[in-house]
C-alpha cells in the first residue's frame, strides 16, 4: 500500500496513539489493587495494533459520524480482547511465554494476577460500555449485547475451548473455521457492527458489515497462520512455528501453504464485496482489508 489513497496508514497511526492513552487513562482510573492495575496497564500497553477498535471507528469516518462517539465502545472492545490474550497465554491454556516480543503477563506478574487483570478488564468494559455518555439508551443497550454475545460463552469462550480441546487432533477445514469464527472473528465483527449501531446505518447495512466482518475474521486468522509458517520472529515478536509445536491444525496445516495464500485472497475479495453494498465511502475499511492480508506482523 504504497501509494494509500485511502489514507489507511495515517489512520491507523492517528488513531492508536489516541486509543492508546485512552485505555491506559481508563484502565488507571478504575479502583483495582495496584498489583492488578499495573497487570492491566502491562497488557494494554503491550503494542497491540488496535485493529478491532479502529474497526468501528473507520465505520464511523465512512458513515460520517465523529469518532468521539465511538472511542468508549471501541475502547471497551480492545480491553476485551487484551483479557482475552492474557488469558490465552496462560499455562492451562496456550502457555506462552512471549507477546509481542513482551513476556507474558502471568510471567511478570505470576498467575493470580494476570487471571486477576484478565478479569477486571472484562468487567471494567462492561462498565465503559453503560457509562458511555456518548450515545443514546438504546444504542448503549444494543452494544452490550452484542459484544455480550460475541465476547460470551456462545462467542469467543466458546472458540477458545474448541481450539485447545482441538489440539493434537485432524480437523477439516469447515471445523476450523467454526471454531476462529467464534474465536477470532465475532469479536472482530462486532466492531463493525456496533459502529454501525452508533452511526445508525440501516439494517441491510449491519447486516452487510457483520459479513464482511466474519470474511475479514476469517482472513485474518489465515494470515496468523501463514506468518507463523513464513513470518519473521523480530517483527512477529514471538517465535514462529508454535502451532506444529502445540499440534493445532491450521489453514497451511490442512490446505498446504499455496492453498491457504489462495483461501486469503478468497476471503479478503468477498469481503470487499461487501462493502460494496453499503450506503457509506467504503475506501478506508477496503485498505484496512488489505492492511490485514497483507500484513508482515
Amino acid at each position: 500500500m504504497t501509494n494509500d489513497p485511502a489514507g489507511v496508514q495515517q489512520f491507523l497511526s492517528e488513531q492508536k496513539k489516541v486509543l492508546d492513552q485512552l485505555l491506559l487513562e481508563y484502565a488507571r482510573g478504575t479502583a483495582a489493587p495496584s498489583t492488578v492495575q499495573e497487570s492491566m496497564v502491562y497488557s494494554l500497553n503491550a503494542g497491540g495494533k488496535r485493529i478491532r477498535p479502529i474497526l468501528l471507528l473507520a465505520v464511523l469516518k465512512g458513515y460520517g459520524i465523529p469518532l468521539q462517539k465511538g472511542y468508549r465502545t471501541a475502547a471497551a472492545i480492545e480491553m476485551i480482547h487484551t483479557y482475552s490474550l492474557i488469558h490465552d497465554d496462560l499455562p492451562a491454556m496456550d502457555n506462552d511465554d512471549l507477546r509481542r516480543g513482551k513476556p507474558t503477563n502471568h510471567k511478570v506478574f505470576g498467575e493470580a494476577a494476570a487471571i486477576l487483570a484478565g478479569d477486571a478488564l472484562l468487567t471494567a468494559s462492561f462498565q465503559l460500555l453503560t457509562d458511555n455518555q456518548d450515545l443514546l439508551p438504546e444504542q448503549k443497550m444494543s452494544t452490550v449485547k452484542l459484544i455480550a454475545r460475541a465476547a460470551g460463552p456462545s462467542g469467543m469462550i466458546y472458540g477458545q475451548l474448541l481450539d485447545m480441546e482441538s489440539e493434537g487432533k485432524s480437523l477439516t477445514i469447515d471445523e476450523l473455521e467454526w471454531i476462529h469464527h467464534r474465536k477470532t472473528g465475532d469479536l472482530l465483527s462486532v466492531a463493525l457492527e456496533s459502529g454501525a449501531v452508533i452511526a445508525n446505518a440501516e439494517q441491510k447495512d449491519k447486516e452487510a458489515l457483520s459479513i464482511f466482518g466474519k470474511h475479514l475474521g476469517l482472513a485474518f486468522q489465515i494470515k496468523d497462520d501463514l506468518l507463523d509458517v513464513e513470518g519473521d520472529e523480530a517483527e512477529l515478536g514471538k517465535p514462529v512455528g508454535s502451532d506444529e509445536v502445540n499440534e493445532k491444525s491450521t489453514y497451511p496445516q490442512i490446505l498446504g501453504v499455496k492453498a491457504a495464500e489462495d483461501k486469503l485472497h478468497f476471503h479478503l475479495q468477498e469481503a470487499k464485496r461487501c462493502l460494496a453494498q453499503l450506503s457509506m465511502e467504503p475506501e478506508l475499511l477496503k485498505g484496512l482489508t488489505d492492511y490485514i492480508g497483507y500484513r508482515k506482523s
